[in-house]
């Protein structure tokens, strides 16, 4: 007998009060921190040599959710708080998992992504390109990270119960534009009509319940750049999608401090290649006169074409955009939508077995086909030697580049190619591959001193019940994640299983963009940036829909050819800490500049240390700082860490030759500030120049905060 959706869903709602639902599943949800060294080091994501770290806003984590269905079937996804993910890393924590939990976990069923944060240590990703601009790789970070990421799995995994997962989505407006719009319409008139807006508004929510309907976590899926803070920032940040993390944790960790809790909250990347979070659009930095659109350049005299928004600065800007992000996975998991009429708000349960699959594909060897469902055709599809166009030295509206570049260029220049070959000369079969994308990079003919590009890309899906989390290793743009989650839904509902498909982005390892094969001939960054030239997104629309296919039908796929091991040939520009010193008459704690005796609300309280350097110890998983309140005559409590939205942390060195070096910390009183007496403590350790690390503290006067 049929039961209708009505009935179903009453006998769900009672069975769950009744307390008689029956767990499909076991879940865990896990966090750990990655912070990597705050100072001295090039942050990853704007590849800007200049912006080189000097402190820390925010720390950033790695979370993780670890599913089981009722045969053993187990996945693990992570949302690291990092630009992006590389493979060698990847290799690194499912060795670390292996060590302790046998073959439990594999490449196939772990996939780890990153938020795309532009504001945390880089070196990790072991690709010449992608560590140039860090001065090369950085074990520091790289272990931190492994370390962390490995954490946050096991923690996920020794956290496991019996549970119930749940599905919800919603339309969120007001924190994503598209920054390349001559490019998006470039794609078919037809295919534009069936969307409203030339990025995604939807934001999509997994929930995940014990069997007594505690929250156990939320991961939140939303395709916006994590650019809010732009490349003048040295501070440590996980930029508008951590603050959202961060939010959303306090709501349901109360009284713990950030990093802290039972509870996990993530956002995670989507296909964000060409969505930005400056709202207010690109103006010329100096006339504030609009860009041009195509090639996004300024007159001259007019400035930079920078876009910013929606607040009065980076940190406002990161603010608002995260509080609207938390707001609406918030009001997912109170079962609320904003809008009655948001067609796409959806609150569902998910049910349904657990699979994977993966495989390593060789794209500048891939040859086949795929169908083209505008065309009605078959196209055959063939990968190029990975290269970058001159319009990636562009830059973008989010982080403009450098020289006299501009997007939407498809000529080439004599000197230019000069340059280009003294690194690596391109072939004439590599040229006429890539076209129309002119060739300023051949960083798949560079060898020296060790590949700079992946030619071979990590893809998988992972299946929760009815949602399909497709795990592609670059930024796919609006229009190209469309096309993929359309090719995945349609080969799985071909099997005779309607699913959801979400879209995760920068997993696994990285290999910049995609974009449409039309978008493609625009040549702007993200266009420029497809590294295997212009039937990137086909292949991919073929390799995923082949993959679909076998895991749907449990099939197994031949592994493919592993990326190559190069941890034994990594090179670093970056040194290491010599020693630290500290003026006559002082010593390390000391506090050269106290705090004022009295404070109220919105004011800053500044107080500074001599101090050793921050990277003798990254205080993984604890704080350089504490806010401390006091409790009574013998208790004090912490009120906030480094890893508090309220607080910076800033480093700077007094004198290079003595090794001397200042901690400045700032504290932002915020409106839900208890009133009372405060201190602020510090904590570090300073390098011996006869050899040695040493741990050190330095504590305030008290303070006083007065009531509003």
């Amino acid at each position: 007998m049929a039961i209708s959706k009505i009935a179903l869903l009453v006998i769900v709602a009672l069975t769950s009060l009744c307390g008689l639902a029956s767990a499909s599943y076991r879940v865990g949800v896990g966090r750990a921190d990655i912070t990597g060294p705050p100072v001295e080091i090039n942050f990853m994501g704007y590849a800007n040599i200049k912006q080189v770290g000097r402190g820390i806003h925010t720390r950033v984590f790695a979370r993780a959710f670890v599913v089981e269905d009722e045969d053993g079937n187990r996945v693990a996804f992570v949302s690291a708080d990092a630009g992006m993910m590389g493979y060698g890393l990847k290799r690194e924590v499912v060795k670390r998992l292996q060590a302790r939990y046998g073959n439990i976990y594999h490449t196939d069923n772990v996939a780890i992504s990153g938020t795309h944060t532009h504001g945390a240590p880089g070196g990790f990703l072991m690709h010449l390109l992608y560590d140039i601009s860090i001065l090369g790789f950085v074990p520091q970070t790289f272990e931190v990270m492994a370390q962390g990421i490995y954490l946050c799995i096991k923690r996920a995994t020794d956290n496991l119960v019996d549970g119930r997962i749940f599905l919800s989505k919603r339309t969120v407006y007001d924190v994503n534009i598209n920054r390349s719009p001559s490019s998006y319409l470039r794609n078919p008139a037809e295919e534009r009509a069936q969307y409203a807006h030339d990025t995604d508004k939807q934001l999509t929510q997994l929930r995940f319940m014990d069997m007594e309907n505690n929250l156990l976590g939320a991961f939140n899926w939303y395709a916006v750049h994590a650019t809010s803070m732009n490349n003048t920032n040295k501070l440590v940040t996980s930029d508008n999608v951590g603050y959202a993390a961060l939010v959303l944790e306090k709501e349901y960790n109360p009284n713990k401090m950030p990093g802290k809790g039972k509870f996990v909250g993530a956002f995670c990347s989507s296909n964000l290649g060409d969505v930005s979070p400056n709202i207010m659009g690109p103006k010329c930095s100096i006339s504030g006169n609009e860009c041009d659109l195509l090639t996004s350049r300024c007159p001259s005299g007019e400035g930079e074409c920078f876009a910013s928004g929606p607040g009065k600065d980076m940190f406002e800007s990161t603010q608002i955009l995260g509080n609207r992000l938390a707001d609406a996975a918030l009001g997912l998991i109170n079962g609320r939508p904003a809008d009655p009429d948001d067609k796409f708000y959806l609150n569902r349960e998910v049910t349904g077995d657990v699979r994977f699959i993966h495989q390593f594909v060789d794209m500048p060897n891939y040859n086949g086909s795929t169908y083209n469902p505008l065309s009605r055709k078959i196209d055959k599809v063939r990968g190029c030697q990975p290269a970058m166009g001159y319009s990636f030295a562009a830059g973008t509206t989010d982080g403009p580049g450098a020289f006299s570049f501009e997007q939407g260029t498809t000529t080439d220049n004599a000197m230019w190619n000069f340059v280009r070959d003294f690194i690596a000369a391109p072939s004439q079969e590599d040229i006429a591959c890539h076209a129309p994308k002119p060739i300023l990079l051949a960083t798949g003919r560079a060898t020296f001193p060790y590949e700079w590009q992946p030619k071979i890309v990590s893809d998988q899906l992972l299946k929760i019940g009815d949602v399909i989390i497709a795990a592609v290793p670059c930024e796919f743009t609006t229009m190209a994640g469309r096309r993929l989650r359309n090719q995945i839904g349609a080969a799985a509902s071909a099997t005779g299983t309607d699913t959801e498909v979400i879209i995760a982005g920068l997993t696994n390892i990285y290999t910049s963009y995609t974009v449409t094969p039309e978008e493609y001939q625009a040549q702007r960054y993200e266009a420029a940036s497809t590294i295997f030239g212009p039937h990137t997104h086909s292949i991919y629309m073929d390799v995923f829909e082949r993959l679909t296919k076998a895991m749907m039908n449990n099939q197994t796929v031949e592994p493919g050819p592993s990326p190559p091991y190069m941890n034994d040939v990594m090179l670093s520009l970056n040194t290491g800490v010599l020693f630290d010193g500290h003026p006559i008459n002082t010593d390390f704690g000391y506090v050269k500049s106290q705090p004022n005796k009295e404070y109220g609300i919105n004011d800053t309280v500044k107080v500074t240390y001599i101090s050793g350097n921050p990277r003798n110890n990254l205080f993984t998983e604890k704080t350089y700082f504490t806010v401390e309140r006091k409790i009574n005559e013998d208790r004090w409590k912490v009120a906030y860490t480094d890893a508090s939205w309220e607080t910076k942390m800033i480093w700077h060195r007094t004198n290079t030759i003595l090794g001397f070096s200042e901690l400045d910390i700032y504290w932002n009183i915020s409106p839900q500030t208890l009133p009372g007496e405060y201190r602020i403590r510090h904590s570090g350790e300073y390098k011996y120049i006869l050899g040695g690390k040493y741990p050190y503290e330095g504590l305030t006067h008290s303070f006083t905060v007065k009531e509003d």
